[in-house]
């Protein structure tokens, strides 16, 4: 599923949204200096985000349509999984990625990350967590199970919150303690809205992973009644997200 989002490169990097200003801000102010790796950077929002904040950004993407769709916006890309990823030797500020390090060993990704870190460099990945509206929220899970009732995980739309997300983070935290070589992992949060129009939301919605993988018929089945759903509310509706980043620095000497 990882490799799944780049079968409409144009359609994610166009709908899905950027990250906080001030969470780039703080990645920029904790970082040592400003080389960074993105690991699965996709089209390169954060990378774009972390270059525009005067960054130095190599991004690291398993998916080859999704890198050459950031090549194509300036950003420099290298093919593989992060895991298996060739640093040859380089050393780097700051290891971050973007609502991609759930597809990293929660281990082998912070160890290499502690390898391919200058002494007190950031390793920062970071992901948004969104709750609909309670009006739109078991709607869309309804259309959801109804079209993908085998879905191998559970349905955003019927996520209740912030705190739906903490096990991920509090796993990402304890991937960073067994691999060793960090400090004690800390949350950053970040609280924004968002407003959709009906349209805008079926723009994003086969981006999503619940939705890459669907034959056309499903899809368009899902479509009509999600954009059903936002028409009860008027055609448009407000998303609450909040950014956390779990993030540590590595301790020790240089190798």
């Amino acid at each position: 599923m990882a490799e799944s989002f780049g079968t409409d490169p144009e359609r994610y990097d166009r709908t899905r949204p950027s990250y906080p200003p001030a969470l780039l801000a703080r990645i920029v102010a904790a970082s040592p200096g400003p080389d960074v790796v993105d690991v699965g950077c996709g089209t390169g929002t954060a990378s774009r985000q972390l270059r525009a904040a005067g960054c130095t950004v190599l991004g690291v993407e398993p998916d080859a349509r999704m890198a050459e769709f950031a090549r194509r916006t300036g950003i420099e890309v290298e093919v593989a999984t992060f895991e298996t990823w060739d640093p040859a030797g380089r050393r780097f500020d700051a290891v971050v990625a973007g609502t991609a390090w759930h597809w990293v060993d929660l281990v082998a990704g912070p160890a290499r990350a502690s390898r391919v870190l200058r002494p007190g460099g950031l390793l920062a990945p970071f992901w948004h967590a969104f709750q609909l509206p309670p009006e739109l929220a078991d709607a869309f899970a309804g259309a959801y199970r109804q079209v993908a009732p085998d879905a191998p995980f559970r349905i955003p739309a019927a996520w209740p919150g912030l705190d739906s997300y903490q096990p991920m983070f509090d796993a990402a935290a304890d991937g960073i303690r067994r691999a060793g070589g960090f400090t004690e992992p800390e949350q950053w949060r970040f609280d924004w809205e968002r407003g959709y129009t009906r349209d805008e939301w079926l723009d994003q919605l086969p981006t999503s992973g619940a939705a890459t993988r669907l034959p056309p018929d499903a899809l368009a089945e899902l479509c009509a009644a999600v954009g059903a759903a936002v028409d009860t509310l008027g055609g448009s509706f407000t998303m609450r997200y909040s950014t956390v980043a779990v993030a540590a620095t590595r301790t020790g000497a240089s190798d």
